[in-house]
């Protein structure tokens, strides 16, 4: 049977990279996610990954911070059984069926058509999930989120994509709609934002980043409401030990130089 066509370019192309890399660390001895629904999904698609460069270390890399993430969101549910979360810039990633939420909590995955599309096609449905077609940007598609319940927002590999003022325009919207909860997404520094552009992975997408935050407080300057909680490192060592020693060598510096560790992080706020 033919597989699932995909026709990505710019930062919707970049979503096959995390998508691969969760694959290629979930066929690893001992994996942190174990997503069998990513390497389904990867092996029904009509791509070749190989042009995107995505090696084992950054499969396990993209495993440790989506695991962080998972946690996150997770310790939310367990403390707001009656809780949405809001997953922005879904992409193709499988977090719904990894945290496996409770019947009470309501899941709305958020990207664009195309994308929602292909995850009609390779992904089952399930009570309480709902998938919401349309740019993150877009102001409309909230009136579809309710606005009465604590809510968990998470965005991975999202915020350097979009232009700083769009981007907090989209935080603003957020607070401002929903009743409380959590906000968390990952972060690149300015020098992180460099860097990104020099990933191959990037260049070979043509995907162009712009929203670099260098010091966490700055959103609580620009939306009042927000309220910093913690910064996590994007790797832990503990869960690095598979990586190649040039990878092992990197976290260990990112672990020690506070610069590094600005270089990409996940940042938590409560509002």
């Amino acid at each position: 049977m033919a597989g699932e066509k995909v026709h990505l370019t710019g930062a919707k192309e970049t979503l096959l990279m995390t998508l691969y890399g969760k694959a290629l660390e979930s066929r690893l001895p001992h994996s942190l996610l174990a997503d069998h629904f990513a390497d389904e999904a990867v092996r029904k698609i009509d791509y070749d990954f190989s042009r995107l460069k995505v090696d084992e270390n950054l499969g396990i890399g993209l495993a440790i911070r989506a695991k962080t993430l998972d946690v996150r969101v997770e310790d939310f549910l367990a403390r707001n059984p009656g809780a949405i979360v809001l997953h922005l810039g879904c992409g193709l990633d499988t977090r719904v069926f990894r945290v496996d939420p409770p019947p009470g909590v309501d899941w709305f995955d958020v990207d664009y058509s195309q994308v929602i599309e292909l995850r009609r096609r390779l992904y089952p449905s399930r009570d309480h999930y709902h998938l919401i077609a349309s740019s993150v940007t877009e102001a409309g598609w909230l009136a579809a989120v309710p606005r009465n319940r604590p809510a968990m927002v998470v965005a991975e590999g999202l915020t350097p994509y979009l232009p700083a003022d769009e981007g907090l325009r989209l935080v603003s919207r957020l607070v401002s709609h929903l009743a409380g909860g959590e906000l968390m997404f990952d972060a690149y520094s300015r020098f992180g934002l460099t860097l990104l552009r020099l990933n191959p992975t990037i260049k070979v997408t043509g995907a162009e980043v712009h929203w670099a935050i260098d010091d966490p407080h700055e959103l609580e300057l620009a939306v009042p409401k927000l309220r910093f909680v913690e910064d996590i490192s994007a790797y832990k060592p503990e869960h690095a030990a598979r990586m190649g020693w040039s990878a092992k060598l990197f976290v260990r510096l990112w672990k020690h130089i506070p610069a590094l560790r600005k270089v990409g992080r996940l940042l938590r706020y409560r509002f």
